[in-house]
């Protein structure tokens, strides 16, 4: 099951209390206070994990709270901080305080951590508050309760390219020749109902992730068909391949009300580089002739059943990569 967006109840530990101490050495019968401080509580913290592409789990288990700091004890020892709890995360995940909105973070790299409650403060012990005319003072702070709080987890899948088509476009048998993807596949609308990643190895140990976004329908951007829940996972592509069945009755048409959803969920989906791919060429006479879809996008006449031009598309899925780089070079 995919899940792209869970709400949870993060708590950061209490911190350990300070103590109250007298040294009680043997010829030292008045010793001076020796309380020391608690530990800091434990914070929950979240880690970005390439190797995970849900956040499933998280729909389970609702509440993380981080440990405890030690209290202090005699001797000046100051008490141990809390174990710290770590959450891992898929890359793509952002970060949100569920009652303000406010973003927290984007976790974008493998390894990247992010504090989302902090562990209370320890306590002073009673050696904190020794002074010259105060030699045994018997005060102590308890320790601090860490912070409380509800986020909100939203995954959007990073790719290097995003196949983007109605419903049995052949976005799906597309992933599953050219990466090690397997997703379902079957002769009928929306057999895809999650997005699926694939690695595409290429020359001089190039890799590449391709993503196969569900099937579109006009109105998506409204949230028709599978909609919204789909159309922000586009948002982190770097490139845009347009899926278009040579079969379609009204490719052109079909490729409009593509562009038009993209544009109007957000206007920088076709900023990005693109291309359109033209499927299931082998279903095709050899007298076929591609549309002319007249918007100076290249085009690509493809079969992924029957392998036909699919390395000249992956030479053009790098050369979108490419234009991409340098775009965010400039940026």
């Amino acid at each position: 099951m995919f899940i792209d967006y869970v709400k949870i109840h993060v708590i950061g530990g209490y911190g350990g209390s300070g103590a109250t101490s007298f040294r009680r050495e043997k010829f030292v019968p008045k010793g001076g206070p020796d309380g020391g401080d608690g530990g800091r509580g434990g914070s929950v913290i979240l880690r970005g994990n390439k190797h995970l592409r849900t956040l499933q789990d998280y729909s389970y288990h609702k509440l993380y709270k981080a440990g405890r700091g030690q209290h202090g004890m005699g001797s000046n020892k100051h008490g141990r901080k809390g174990k710290d709890i770590v959450l891992e995360v898929p890359l793509g995940t952002i970060v949100k305080d569920a009652e303000s909105g406010q973003v927290l973070g984007d976790i974008v790299e493998d390894g990247q951590e992010i504090v989302v409650a902090r562990g209370g403060r320890g306590g002073r012990g009673n050696a904190r508050f020794a002074t010259p005319t105060h030699r045994s003072p018997r005060e102590w702070e308890p320790g601090e309760p860490g912070e409380d709080r509800w986020i909100e987890l939203e995954l959007k899948l990073i790719a290097d390219i995003g196949l983007v088509g109605l419903p049995n476009a052949g976005k799906s048998t597309l992933l599953s020749r050219i990466s090690q993807a397997r997703p379902k596949i079957a002769d009928y609308p929306f057999t895809t109902l999650e997005p699926n990643l694939g690695i595409v190895a290429y020359r001089d140990y190039i890799h590449f992730v391709v993503a196969d976004i569900p099937g579109l329908i006009e109105g998506a951007h409204q949230g028709k068909g599978l909609g919204i829940q789909f159309l922000k996972h586009i948002e982190r592509t770097r490139a845009i391949a347009y899926l278009i069945d040579s079969a379609d009755p009204e490719p052109v048409k079909t490729f409009e009300t593509l562009y038009n959803e993209l544009q109007a969920y957000s206007a920088s989906l076709i900023k990005k580089p693109a291309l359109i791919v033209l499927t299931k060429k082998d279903l095709q006479t050899d007298d076929f002739s591609p549309p002319d879809f007249g918007n100076g996008l290249p085009v690509l006449f493809i079969s992924a059943v029957r392998g036909d031009h699919l390395e000249e598309l992956k030479d053009q899925f790098y050369n979108l990569i490419q234009q991409a780089d340098k775009i965010d070079n400039m940026g």
